[in-house]
């Protein structure tokens, strides 16, 4: 872009709010920084949704650190994964250097170091962080099936299993108690349970049971089960009004992508049906930083990619921003993609036809402008990025080439050791660190099955005792004394299963995750 006065006053203006914001950078003109020019991206926007985008290297997870730490510091929380493991210095300080300063010197930053409030997590306890569980009854099927990789009549099969376990008040906690319900189902004595409904097939039940295996070695065993964690735990604010960053440690992210991407899908949910309506407003409660989202959506059926869709539209009413955070917009599919009002562009490279075609959708999807953007987006450097964002009134921002402010807090991993201490420390640790392994599914029926097995042998050691049959007609015999007709329906096992139905009965939201 040229230094013409015009256009640099027209973007200017364009990103001066009279509503709180937060500051992304500055414009850069000429191949200069203008530091009079603060490119800025409004609070009352966050929950219009955003993505961050660049090829690996460009300075996309400085730009995640740079929004969580203002977005902290406005009071609103704030849920990022830490996919490198180099997000963790996001809660103490950053320290000075002669080329951090020089830069910030450049773009007209009053560099100053701070930390944030942050409290570390860690799937299924398997990191430093505070342990995150949950349960198989609540994650439900459907995203259950994203993580197994089922197809739609495994998936329809599965949700069969869930079905029974809800209205027979089988508790599935953990792994062993789906198995067992499947196992049980596909039994002699089980296979009955079904067979209004059409039954299980043993051999989509043996597919679903080696996925399960699989999943066990992938970390499944240790993440599924209690203590459940309460996704509006992520709404926390510290005594001097800062938001909490909740940051979530992935240090096997390679070999267990499908479960976690579908378990920030299970926390959306979640948060989606319990906090209330509350519309526009000029701070959200809750953003979400959604790195690696391409995880969520390779190998998704229409359908999850549908629900997705729909999760997006609808919570931002609930006072919650997303942002999801991927190498090119192409990793989006368009019906998410065009709900995302923000855009941070870093980099982007056009080395193979395939990166050529990702170009130029990306350049498709902006306003129109004074850039050449097929140009430009290749041009950016280090820490630099094409950013256009909704201004207080929801219309888009003037594309504006940017220079990225700096976080103030460290951008190097904490030390172990003062990571496990703080852990330790950490309220969220004294209420999910404890696992529970309470009466659920498994154990029913186990003991199910023996009573049953102890039953028939008493049966079958009693039989060559039982005195012969007498006839009617038989003089003093005694008939057993016929049961009234209260006796024959509470003696009915399909009346305690009514019982056991109204109980228990769960309620599950279009995603499958269950509402008791």
């Amino acid at each position: 872009m040229s230094s013409n006065s015009d256009q640099i006053a027209e973007i200017t203006a364009g990103y001066t709010f009279d509503s709180p914001a937060i500051d992304l950078g500055v414009l850069m003109a000429d191949g200069a920084p203008v530091p009079t020019s603060r490119i800025r991206l409004s609070l009352s926007m966050l929950n219009r949704h955003g993505l961050v985008a660049g090829a690996t290297g460009t300075g996309k997870t400085r730009t995640l650190q740079l929004m969580a730490e203002q977005i902290s510091r406005a009071g609103v929380s704030v849920f990022a994964a830490d996919i490198k493991g180099d997000l963790s210095g996001i809660a103490i300080p950053g320290e000075p250097s002669d080329k951090l300063l020089q830069r910030t010197e450049k773009i007209g930053q009053d560099w100053k170091p701070e930390g944030c409030p942050v409290e570390f997590y860690a799937l299924g306890g398997q990191g430093s962080g505070v342990p995150l569980r949950a349960t198989v009854s609540s994650f439900g099927p459907i995203l259950l099936s994203k993580v197994l990789g089922l197809n739609q009549t495994q998936e329809s099969s599965l949700g069969l299993v869930f079905h029974y376990a809800d209205t027979r008040g089988l508790p599935l906690l953990d792994l062993a108690d789906l198995k067992q319900v499947m196992q049980h189902l596909t039994s002699e004595e089980g296979k009955p349970d079904l067979k209004e409904l059409g039954g299980l097939s043993s051999a989509t039940v043996g597919v679903i049971l080696r996925s399960l295996v699989t999943l066990e070695t992938q970390g499944g065993e240790e993440f599924f089960g209690e203590t459940e964690f309460d996704s509006k735990d992520l709404i926390r604010t510290t005594a001097d009004g800062h938001g909490v960053i909740s940051l979530l440690e992935l240090p096997n992210l390679q070999d267990r992508p499908a479960i976690f991407s579908t378990f920030i899908m299970w926390l959306l949910a979640d948060l989606f049906h319990d906090l209330p309506e509350i519309g526009d407003v000029e701070v959200p409660k809750l953003v979400f930083f959604f790195d690696e989202a391409h995880l969520l959506f390779d190998g998704a059926s229409k359908a999850f990619q549908d629900a997705i869709a729909q999760t997006v539209r609808l919570i931002r009413s609930k006072g919650v921003g997303i942002f999801f955070v991927t190498q090119a917009p192409t990793d989006v599919p368009d019906e998410v993609l065009a709900q995302l009002g923000s855009r941070v562009q870093h980099q982007l490279r056009a080395h193979t036809p395939k990166d050529a075609k990702a170009l130029k959708a990306t350049v498709e999807t902006y306003p129109t402008s004074d850039y050449d953007l097929a140009e430009t987006l290749q041009a950016l450097g280090i820490g630099e990025a094409i950013v256009t964002v909704l201004n207080p009134n929801g219309a888009p921002t003037p594309v504006a080439w940017t220079r990225m402010l700096a976080p103030l807090a460290s951008m190097k991993p904490l030390d172990a050791q003062w990571l496990t201490d703080g852990v330790a420390r950490s309220p969220m640790q004294a209420k999910y660190g404890p696992e529970v392994n309470r009466d659920s599914a498994y154990e029913m029926l186990t003991r199910r099955l023996e009573e049953g097995a102890a039953k028939a042998q008493a049966e079958a050691e009693a039989a060559p005792k039982a005195p012969e049959k007498r006839t009617s007609g038989s003089s003093g015999g005694s008939r057993s004394r016929s049961k009234s007709g209260v006796e024959k329906v509470l003696s009915s096992p399909t009346f305690w299963n009514q019982v056991m139905r109204v109980g228990s009965q769960v309620v599950r939201t279009y995603w499958g995750t269950a509402r008791r």
